[in-house]
């Protein structure tokens, strides 16, 4: 829009950097040498040595929030990228890994995905990247009861520029910036009973959640002004116009 292509032409290159990294082979991101190859001694679980700082390669692996798609299709398509994602949630790790680890404790943790630590906060919204979107709002629903709660250690770890927090009231209200730049949303499973955001442009958006309880984590159907949405998106614009976003729950995934 600002007619610069020269910088937008930098910044888009830069963003497909990922696939320097990425692995085909093992499906993984690893770190390379200087004359190009991947290294050798290379634990997707351990976070020492490996190039990676606050996390692992399980959880930078699905580091591509701004390209999903491509994504999916490296990792080996829907299917295997789905059972990944599933692996990651479910994973148990041994107590040896927590005595090498950085800067990670059990309390931050669910399977092998690191909550405590922010890198890979919108992993759990990639379900929406295939056809299983209610195991998203499963884990959005798990990670919020599990990770923040009222206590002296309700926190999974530390509130780096505000960003657990962040997480926490998005996700509550239903929707996440997978993606921060884009000008769209992944829907999740609200905690809200119902909300008013008040804009600077004075207009309101609205959510109302029916049916809500803490065993009716899955969404039936969600509702745009009454239209619903079937891709699981919601666009910015939807909000700064003012509108209102209805969710239906209920205790039975929507498949």
């Amino acid at each position: 829009k600002l007619n610069k292509t020269e910088i937008y032409d930098e910044f888009i290159k830069r963003s497909q950097n990922w696939k320097n990294n990425f692995n085909i082979n093992t499906g993984f991101m690893q770190p390379k040498m200087a004359d190009g190859t991947f290294k050798k001694e290379f634990d997707p679980l351990s976070t020492e040595g490996q190039g990676f700082i606050e996390g692992n390669s399980w959880n930078y692996s699905f580091f591509a929030p701004q390209d999903p798609e491509a994504l999916k299709t490296s990792m080996g398509g829907e299917k295997v990228f789905a059972a990944r994602l599933d692996t990651l949630f479910s994973m148990h790790l041994p107590d040896s890994f927590f005595e090498h680890t950085e800067d990670i404790t059990r309390e931050g943790i669910i399977g092998g995905y690191v909550h405590g630590n922010e890198p890979a906060h919108h992993v759990a919204y990639f379900y929406n990247w295939t056809n299983q979107p209610w195991k998203t709002q499963a884990q959005i629903r798990k990670i919020l009861d599990m990770q923040y709660k009222p206590t002296p250690d309700g926190l999974g770890g530390n509130d780096d520029c505000g960003q657990m927090s962040a997480w926490y009231i998005f996700s509550s209200l239903g929707f996440y910036p997978v993606a921060p730049s884009s000008d769209e949303y992944a829907i999740g499973s609200p905690v809200v009973n119902n909300a008013i955001l008040t804009l600077e442009n004075g207009n309101q958006f609205k959510i109302n959640v029916i049916n809500q309880s803490a065993k009716n984590i899955y969404v039936q159907k969600v509702l745009l002004n009454g239209t619903i949405i079937k891709d699981f998106k919601l666009k910015h614009r939807a909000i700064t116009d003012g509108s209102t976003l209805t969710f239906y729950m209920t205790s039975k995934p929507k498949k």
